[in-house]
Order: C-alpha cells, then sequence, then structure tokens
C-alpha cells in the first residue's frame, strides 16, 4: 500500500457516521490535574490503571472511531498484556498520539504562545508508526482579549500547523489540525466569529503553501462560543448559527470531517451544541467530535481510583459517547440525560 492510500484508508476508518474521537492525550501535567480533582495520585501505575479501564469499555467502538493517545500510553499494555495500540486495533478503534511538546511563550508577542516540537518529528513519526499509530494530532492555541491574537501569532501559528501536518502526510501518517480559539474571557459569541475566522482563514492558507492534502486530514476546531466568563452564554443554536457561518467561509469542501474540541466545555453543553450544529442543513463535511474531558469527566467521577468502580466508569464513558453519536446525528435530546 502507498502512502496515498495508505492515509485514504486510515481516513476512511476514523470518519464514520455517529462516531467521533476520543481524546485521551493528556499531558503528565494536565491528567495529574484531573486526577488531583478525584483524589487519586497521579503514577505510572494509576495512569496505566485508568487507561486500561477506559480504553476497554465495552462497546466503545460504536460511537468511538479514533482515540488520541498521549505518548507514554504507547507503550502500556491492556489487561491481558496487549500493547494498548494493537487492543484498540483488535476493537475496531484507530490509535492515534499526540505529537506537539507543549506552548511556549511567542516572541515578541506579549501574552501568546506558539506549540514547539517540529525538531525530528519525522523520525518520531516513524516510531510511532511501527508502534501502531496510524494518526496524529498537534494543537496551537489562540487567546482572544482586546488586543490579542495578532497577526504574528496568526501567521506563525498556522505555519507551525501546517509544517506538522505536511510532515505527517510524508510519512503516512493522518494529520490532525487543531486551532483552538480559547474560551477563556469575557469576549461574546461575535468576537469569537472574528478570530475564528481570522485563525481558520489563514490555516488553510498555510495547508495550501505546503501542499498538504485535504482529503486526507482531519480539522479539529473550538466552536464559535462566546467567552466562559460572558454573563449572557450564547445559547446551542446561536453558537450552530455563528459556526456553520463562518466556517462554510472558509473551510475547503474538500475537509472529510471537522472534530470539534470541546474547549472547558461542560459534557452537556458541548454535546448539545454538537448536536445543534447538526440541525443547521446542509454542509459539506461529516461535524462530529474529538472530545478530552467532556467525554471523560463523568468517567473520572465514577472511576475514583478505586477498582471496585470499575463498570460505573466505563457506563459513564459509554453514555457520553452515546449522547455524543446521538449529536452527530441531530438526534441528541436533553432527555436522554436522564436515560
Amino acid at each position: 500500500m502507498d502512502t496515498r492510500d495508505k492515509l485514504g484508508a486510515t481516513i476512511g476508518r476514523m470518519v464514520r457516521e455517529g462516531a467521533g474521537i476520543l481524546a485521551a492525550d493528556e499531558s503528565a501535567p494536565t491528567i495529574a490535574k484531573r486526577f488531583s480533582a478525584i483524589g487519586v495520585e497521579s503514577t505510572a501505575e494509576s495512569r496505566q490503571a485508568y487507561r486500561r479501564l477506559i480504553l476497554a469499555t465495552p462497546e466503545l467502538q460504536q460511537f468511538v472511531s479514533a482515540v488520541i493517545l498521549f505518548e507514554e500510553t504507547l507503550t502500556q499494555q491492556a489487561g491481558d498484556g496487549t500493547p494498548l495500540p494493537e487492543f484498540l486495533e483488535r476493537a475496531g478503534i484507530v490509535p492515534g498520539i499526540k505529537v506537539d511538546k507543549g506552548k511556549i511563550p511567542l516572541a515578541n508577542a506579549p501574552g501568546e504562545e506558539i506549540t514547539e516540537g517540529l525538531d525530528g518529528l519525522a523520525a518520531r513519526l516513524q516510531e510511532y508508526d511501527e508502534r501502531g499509530a496510524r494518526f496524529a494530532k498537534w494543537r496551537d492555541v489562540y487567546h482572544i482579549t482586546g488586543t490579542t491574537p495578532s497577526r504574528l501569532a496568526i501567521e506563525t501559528n498556522a505555519e507551525v500547523l501546517a509544517r506538522y501536518a505536511a510532515i505527517c502526510q510524508s510519512q503516512g501518517i493522518v494529520p490532525i489540525v487543531e486551532p483552538e480559539v480559547l474560551i477563556d474571557g469575557d469576549h461574546g459569541i461575535e468576537r469569537a466569529a472574528e478570530v475564528s475566522e481570522a485563525v481558520l482563514r489563514e490555516v488553510f492558507h498555510a495547508l495550501s503553501r505546503h501542499r498538504v492534502e485535504l482529503e486526507t486530514m482531519l480539522l479539529k476546531p473550538s466552536m464559535v462560543v462566546s467567552g466562559k466568563s460572558n454573563p449572557d452564554p450564547a445559547s446551542p443554536e446561536a453558537v450552530a448559527e455563528a459556526t456553520i457561518r463562518i466556517f462554510r467561509r472558509v473551510v475547503p469542501a474538500a475537509v472529510p470531517s471537522i472534530n470539534f474540541l470541546s474547549g472547558g466545555q461542560s459534557p452537556e453543553q458541548a454535546t448539545a451544541n454538537l448536536n445543534a450544529l447538526n440541525n443547521v442543513g446542509s454542509v459539506p463535511w461529516a461535524l462530529s467530535f474529538s472530545y478530552g474531558r467532556a467525554l471523560q469527566e463523568p468517567a473520572l467521577k465514577a472511576w475514583q481510583g478505586q477498582p471496585a468502580n470499575g463498570e460505573s466508569a466505563q457506563a459513564a464513558l459509554y453514555k457520553r459517547a452515546r449522547l455524543n453519536g446521538a449529536a452527530c446525528r441531530g438526534e441528541y435530546n436533553p432527555a436522554l440525560e436522564n436515560g
């Protein structure tokens, strides 16, 4: 199978009606924070126990087509000793890997950030491929204030995302491109729409310059939402209208799927907003999810680090995956939360 066929085969498995992506790629500091909230110490053993548990959720593949893993997870094993990427493959779920090395301050742009990790990326991708990863994810972030994001931040981050995507495709790895417009702040939905349009427009210009094939990449963007400190948060219908209006302007129809990040929304908000997006009308892309906390938060609360709570944690994850699968079809109703 040549590189292009390999990319196409992976995309075909990842983009499936009523299914989305589980983001289980928390860095060590992030998962330590999430464990701390439930009174669990973050150790290699506790992290492996939790990841084993959630990835073994029965029938998860009905609503989750792919899982983004952290580098540590590629070397961890399921309860029967099977490497976790192989365990996922057996369940019909595509394993992938977060490949960026995190954010650092962007020089000459106070309060703004850039993501690092391009050096040596091609060699790392070859290693990840040998371990079973079939796609990758890279996240850059954009802060909304009265003066940011600056043109410098918008253009520089777009260039990094495009270089990453081009390197991935050259290695036969599907890139997930994640330009996250942060939800922090009290800005309104129109300001979020303005920033999102500028960011996405520049991202796709950069992808074009670097000859990234749009048919074999996925976009993981923010929904267009008001800031989380805004006293008058936008309704799901307003979020859907603003998001689709902007995306129709700047996201090419060749992109097969838009898998939204939850970005600090509650599990219920993220599902309701995704459902509204899928009820706006005809669009050229699949509209799905790539959620981390919005899928896992109920499972973590149910688990509490106790093996006896394993089935409850899996049930909580399955429920959120099922509800988001319904939202992908525009069939979610808040009454289902009590089902």
